[in-house]
């Protein structure tokens, strides 16, 4: 009892008599008043009446009150791990939210690409008016414009080292710009006999694969201009080609409802992916970070182990589908659901955890590739969402931003430190910068 001072022990043993007397328990109030040696005489009229149960109940009062603050306190302190300064331990896992960071505003007609340079925070955009614009996402700066194409502009992209950018346009060419030299347009390649709806370098950088209104999939030397092969086999326009992340395999769609895997050295048709029932607006391969959530999805067994760059294609179509193949067997591994309209643009997350979808329902929506699920719709723009590309840059700088989250070099033991960026385009007009 060494805790209690002389007052405080009395008045413990008056409230404890005044109890044990108001309950009847005569004994153990003579034990207690004797053992004791306390002058009491029960009163109810005095402060010790009912004052054991009073204190007792306050107790059990404030030990509810402090589960609930240690309750409150562990939800804020989740909501405080998700804070900007504390998210970058789930960088890896990071997917756009809304508001926007930046809304770039200057294109005079709808806005058809972005892409990402792969080392610096520089944005280039593609649009109807014929220009190409070239933005600082970082600050959400204009910096240039570029022009040269007397029609559309249908797709823009960086090659791999960020030196040059190929854009292709409704005026049948394509045209190659020097980044390191004030952006000069120094080659420009023809040979398509209609729209040039997409224009891909080839890993490597020699090679540049475009795809064409004309129903052809053309491949040209950088270098020399030259046209190297044409590739016959769509029945109608062909919206979109890109290679696979070691060159060995091309994957096209087109307005003939199909998606195609193609040999670029041959150009020999190796798949056929029929399924859609409209437009294939957008293909794309899955990276290989994504292939275990794939094989996850589709209840395949995990022995193959295959890191084989092209398994796997997603398209977007739109019959507002999406759908995963297998781009050996052509087989449909699972058909996503949701959009309210045509299917517009898809990427991978870099984790391969999710894979990200544009549409003309104004929306960006994140999939959980394991399931199937659609986890998030983010209300992107006023208008069709036409592109969005995933950017993804080194903290330190110097290290190259991965595009399609193709991330081969990282080692597992060295946690990449990432800048997470994702850009989307509109018939609005607008490029919208969404960062963490």
């Amino acid at each position: 009892m060494a805790l209690l001072s002389d007052r405080q022990r009395e008045e413990l043993h008056k409230s404890m008599l005044e109890y044990l007397h108001t309950s009847n328990f005569t004994a153990a109030y003579n034990a207690l008043k004797a053992d004791s040696g306390t002058e009491y005489t029960p009163d109810p009229k005095t402060k010790y009446a009912g004052l054991l149960e009073k204190k007792w109940t306050s107790v059990i009062r404030l030990q509810k009150k402090i589960m609930d603050l240690e309750t409150r306190n562990a939800s804020l302190q989740e909501e405080l791990s998700l804070a900007p300064s504390k998210r970058a331990a789930m960088q890896s896992d990071w997917v756009p939210r809304a508001p926007a960071a930046h809304v770039l505003t200057g294109h005079r007609q709808p806005v058809t690409r972005v892409a990402f340079h792969p080392q610096y925070s520089v944005l280039a955009s593609a649009s109807e008016d014929a220009t190409v614009k070239i933005w600082d996402w970082e600050t959400g700066e204009f910096e240039r414009t570029l022009k040269g194409h007397q029609r559309a502009v249908l797709d823009v992209e960086f090659d791999h080292k960020g030196h040059l950018l190929v854009t292709c346009s409704a005026d049948l060419f394509i045209k190659i710009w020097d980044s390191q030299n004030e952006w000069k347009n120094t080659k420009t390649l023809a040979g398509h006999d209609h729209s040039v709806s997409s224009a891909r370098f080839m890993p490597g950088d020699q090679f540049i694969v475009s795809a064409s209104r004309d129903r052809t999939i053309r491949v040209f030397d950088v270098a020399s201009t030259h046209l190297v092969r044409t590739i016959l086999g769509h029945a109608d326009w062909v919206r979109c080609v890109v290679p696979s992340d070691d060159g060995r395999l091309l994957a096209s769609s087109s307005n003939d409802h199909t998606a195609r895997i193609w040999d670029p050295l041959n150009g020999e048709s190796k798949m056929e992916l029929r399924g859609h029932d409209n437009v294939v607006e957008v293909v794309c391969f899955a990276p290989v970070a994504a292939y275990p959530a794939i094989r996850e999805l589709a209840g395949i067994p995990n022995t193959d182990r295959s890191k084989r760059p092209g398994a796997y294609v997603a398209t977007g179509s739109r019959d507002k589908t999406i759908k995963l193949w297998d781009s050996q067997s052509g087989q449909v591994l699972k058909h996503l659901a949701g959009h309210d309209n045509w299917v517009r643009a898809l990427v991978f997350h870099p984790s391969g955890k999710f894979l990200l979808s544009a549409s003309d329902d104004k929306t960006i929506r994140v999939w959980e590739l394991s399931t199937g699920r659609c986890m998030k719709t983010v209300e992107a723009h006023g208008h069709f969402v036409t592109s969005l590309a995933w950017g993804r840059q080194s903290a330190a700088g110097g290290g190259a931003m991965k595009t399609h989250g193709t991330d081969s070099t990282v080692k597992p033991d060295e946690p990449e430190k990432v800048v997470n960026v994702v850009a989307t385009a509109s018939v609005d007009q607008k490029i919208k910068i969404w960062l963490p």
